[in-house]
C-alpha cells in the first residue's frame, strides 16, 4: 500500500492535514490505532474558539500555586507523585509564561484563530455536517460584582489590542438568557463570535467519511512502527505495510514518544482533563456553553447530556485517574445549574498535547527530510486542527502559507529548520 503521504493519527489536526493533503492532489493515508476522533478529540468540550487568542498560562499568582498544589482548585490539579517526571516541561511553562512570552503567543495566535471558523465550516459544508454547529457564543459566568468587573475589563484589553468582541450581561441579562442558571450569580461575559458542536466525536467522524468519500485511505496501524528502511517511510496496518516518501506526526499527546524513538527530543508535556454527562433536573435546559471562571470548570450542553468538563491536572500521561478534581466539579457543578444523575459510571480522561509555549508544532521535523510535525495544540486542538492542517499542506506542497510559518516551527526548540525554508509576509484573510 503507497501513497504520497501518511498521516499518523486521525484525530482532529491528523484528519484536517489528511484533507487538505488531499486536496492539494496529494495521495494520503490516514493511520490511527483505533476510530477516528476517539481521544482527545472526542473529549474536548466542542467550543471553536474563535476569540482564544490570549494562551492559558502557568499560574503566576503565589496562592493559585499553593491551592493547586495542595489539590485545593478545580481548574489546575498537581499530582504529587507525577512531579519528579514533568517538572523540567513546568518549568519551561513557566518561563514562557512571562507577560512578554504570553504576548508573543497571542499575537502568533491571532492569525491561527483568525480563521480557525472560516476552515471548520469550510470542511463542514463539504461533509454535510453544518447541522452541527450552534451559535450563540459562550459565557463566562461570575458571582460577585467586583469578579465580573475586572472580568470585563480584561476582556476590554484583549477586544482593544485584538479585537475580539464581547457583552458584559448583567444579572437580568444573564437570567433572561439562561433562567436555569444560578440567581446567585452577579452576571457573565457573553464571547458571541465562537460556536460550539453537540458532539466534537461525531464532527470528527463527519470529516473522516469526507476524507474516504473524496480518496483517502483510512487503515488501522500502529504508529510506532514507523521505519525508514529504504529512503521511504513505513508503517504496519491491518490491511499491510503502508508506505510513503513523507509523514506527518499528528499523534497529540503520543508524538513525543514516536519522535524520541527516531531521535528527535521535543518539550511536549500535557495537561489532563476530565469529563462526565449527567441529566438536567426536571425541565432545566442549558442553551450555550458556560465557563465557570470562579472554579475553572465548564458546562455546556451534549448530544449525551449536559457535558461537565474541568480544567488541567499536572501529571504524566499515563498516571492512573483520580476522581478528586472531576468529583470536585460536580459538587461546584450542582450549584451553577440543576444536575440530576450522571450518564455513565466513570469520567472520561484525556491529554491535552502542550508545548512550553502554548503554540504548535506545525512544519519540518529538524533533521529529518520527509518528516513533518502537527500537534501540541493544547486547549485549542479541536478549534486549530483545519487551520494548521491547511498551514502545513501549504507547506508540503509548495503551496503560499497563509500566514508567516516561523512562529510555529518545531526548530524554535532548537536544531536546524529540517529543510523548511522562511517566509516573512503578513497574514491574510480568507
Amino acid at each position: 500500500m503507497r501513497s504520497d503521504v501518511l498521516v499518523l493519527g486521525a484525530g482532529m489536526v491528523g484528519i484536517s492535514t489528511a484533507l487538505h493533503l488531499l486536496e492539494r492532489g496529494r495521495s494520503v493515508t490516514l493511520v490511527d490505532r483505533g476510530l477516528p476522533a476517539g481521544e482527545t478529540s472526542f473529549g474536548n468540550s466542542g467550543l471553536i474558539q474563535s476569540e482564544a487568542v490570549i494562551p492559558y498560562t502557568f499560574p503566576r499568582n503565589v496562592g493559585v500555586l499553593l491551592s493547586a498544589a495542595l489539590g485545593r482548585r478545580i481548574d489546575a490539579r498537581l499530582r504529587w507523585a507525577s512531579l519528579p517526571a514533568i517538572a523540567p516541561w513546568l518549568l519551561a511553562y513557566a518561563r514562557a509564561s512571562s507577560p512578554e512570552a504570553v504576548r508573543r503567543t497571542a499575537l502568533a495566535n491571532v492569525p491561527l484563530i483568525a480563521r480557525a471558523r472560516a476552515e471548520h465550516e469550510r470542511l463542514m459544508d463539504r461533509a454535510g455536517a453544518r447541522h452541527l454547529l450552534r451559535e450563540g457564543g459562550y459565557l463566562r459566568v461570575n458571582r460577585s460584582a467586583l469578579a465580573l468587573e475586572e472580568a470585563a475589563a480584561v476582556a476590554a484589553r484583549v477586544r482593544d489590542e485584538f479585537g475580539i468582541a464581547f457583552d458584559a450581561w448583567d444579572a437580568d441579562r444573564l437570567r433572561a438568557e439562561e433562567p436555569h442558571l444560578s440567581p446567585a450569580l452577579a452576571g457573565a461575559i457573553h464571547m458571541p463570535e465562537p460556536a460550539r458542536v453537540e458532539d466534537p466525536g461525531d464532527v470528527g467522524t463527519a470529516y473522516a467519511r469526507l476524507f474516504e468519500g473524496e480518496g483517502g485511505t483510512l487503515v488501522r496501524g500502529d504508529a510506532t512502527t514507523l521505519s525508514q528502511p529504504d529512503g521511504s517511510w513505513s508503517v504496519e496496518t491491518e490491511q499491510g505495510t503502508a508506505a510513503a516518501r513523507e509523514v506527518v506526526v499528528a499523534l497529540g499527546p503520543w508524538s513525543g514518544d514516536l519522535l524520541r524513538r527516531l531521535g528527535v527530543s521535543v518539550p511536549l508535556g500535557v495537561k489532563r482533563g476530565y469529563h462526565r454527562h449527567f441529566r438536567a433536573a426536571g425541565n432545566a435546559t442549558l442553551g450555550r456553553f458556560v465557563v465557570d471562571d470562579d472554579h475553572g470548570l465548564v458546562l455546556t450542553p451534549n448530544k449525551r447530556g449536559i457535558r461537565l468538563t474541568t480544567g488541567a491536572e499536572f501529571a504524566t500521561r499515563d498516571a492512573p485517574p483520580t476522581v478528586r478534581q472531576i468529583d470536585a466539579a460536580e459538587g461546584v457543578a450542582r450549584g451553577l445549574f440543576p444536575l440530576a444523575d450522571r450518564l455513565e459510571p466513570r469520567a472520561w480522561l484525556g491529554a491535552r498535547p502542550c508545548l512550553p509555549d502554548m503554540l504548535p508544532a506545525v512544519g519540518p521535523v529538524p533533521g529529518r527530510p520527509g518528516l513533518w510535525a502537527n500537534f501540541g495544540h493544547h486547549h485549542l486542538g479541536f478549534t486549530l486542527g483545519p487551520t494548521t492542517g491547511r498551514l502545513l499542506a501549504e507547506r508540503m506542497t509548495d503551496g503560499e502559507p497563509f500566514t508567516d510559518p516561523a512562529p510555529y516551527e518545531l526548530a524554535r526548540f532548537g536544531g536546524s529548520g529540517g529543510g523548511g525554508r522562511t517566509y516573512h509576509r503578513a497574514p491574510r484573510n480568507g
